[in-house]
């Protein structure tokens, strides 16, 4: 259970409470990232199913490419933003529905893709869910955006504003030295898809892929984005608010911003 009692499945639907933020301050995904999925996917004229889209961090730079593609998305605050951010792209049609929810009927897709929402999806479905979606030879694409925090003084200061007001899980949780090589290692080994997606046994074809690259946040860029996580959604709002306004403080007094390593973990695998 999160911190006020509100369960997972709950915790995964807080981010339409501030969708508007989430739009603005949430990371978006490399070009480098969209094209090998697209080289791995070889859609031709198919479409694909991009679950859990949000307000379209992930959608818009696949729509980019004029792929027909259908989004799920479960809460309709966050779809709202998502149709006025691809507007422009006429192939594009949104579904307000949760992926569990979801029925292809009789649709079958090339490629479904989630950006940074797998481990809200039901174990004990969603493979089935992703099998019944695909064509034969179609390709899942699951990615995330985990971070890393360069300065090692920095990230024990923050770890301990964390520990005093109950925020477990932040951006900011983890070194940026503590992730090796490997797609996967580091932040997000307890999510990272591969070993459950083999055990399956209806796919194959299975390859990771991490990129990195060093970004900065400002005070109040960083302070956006950790509002629009859910670790500090569910938290109540006064101390959310002193967390926030602690970080800042702490973040002012370092040079008035946060040095991180912004990786990108993408697996890929297709149905048999």
């Amino acid at each position: 259970m999160s911190a006020d009692g509100r369960a997972d499945t709950v915790r995964s639907r807080v981010f339409g409470e501030v969708a508007e933020l989430y739009d603005v301050a949430r990371p978006g995904y490399s070009d480098a990232l969209v094209r090998d999925v697209l080289a791995y996917a070889r859609l031709g004229d198919r479409a694909a199913v991009e679950v859990g889209a949000g307000t379209g961090k992930a959608t818009v730079p696949f729509a980019a490419h004029g792929i027909p593609l259908i989004c799920v998305e479960p809460d309709p605050r966050m779809a709202e933003v998502l149709r006025r951010n691809t507007a422009g792209y006429p192939g594009v049609d949104i579904e307000v529905c949760g992926f569990e929810e979801w029925r292809p009927g009789p649709r079958r897709f090339g490629l479904l893709f989630a950006a940074t929402c797998w481990h809200w999806m039901a174990p004990d479905r969603r493979w089935d869910l992703v099998h019944s979606a695909l064509e034969p030879g179609g390709a899942v694409a699951l990615f995330w955006n985990p971070l890393g925090v360069v300065d090692g003084g920095l990230h024990t200061e923050l770890a301990e504003i964390d520990r005093r007001h109950g925020v477990v899980d932040s951006p900011h949780g983890r070194l940026a030295s503590s992730f090796g090589d490997e797609p996967g290692s580091g932040g997000t080994d307890d999510i990272w898809p591969e070993a459950e997606c083999l055990r399956d046994g209806r796919f194959t074809d299975a390859r990771s892929v991490r990129f990195r690259q060093e970004v900065r946040f400002d005070t109040d860029r960083y302070l956006a984005h950790l509002a629009s996580v859910s670790a500090y959604r569910i938290l109540p709002a006064d101390r959310r608010a002193q967390a926030l306004a602690d970080t800042a403080h702490l973040l002012d007094s370092h040079g008035g911003g946060i040095d991180l390593h912004h990786l990108s973990d993408l697996f890929l695998a297709r149905t048999r």
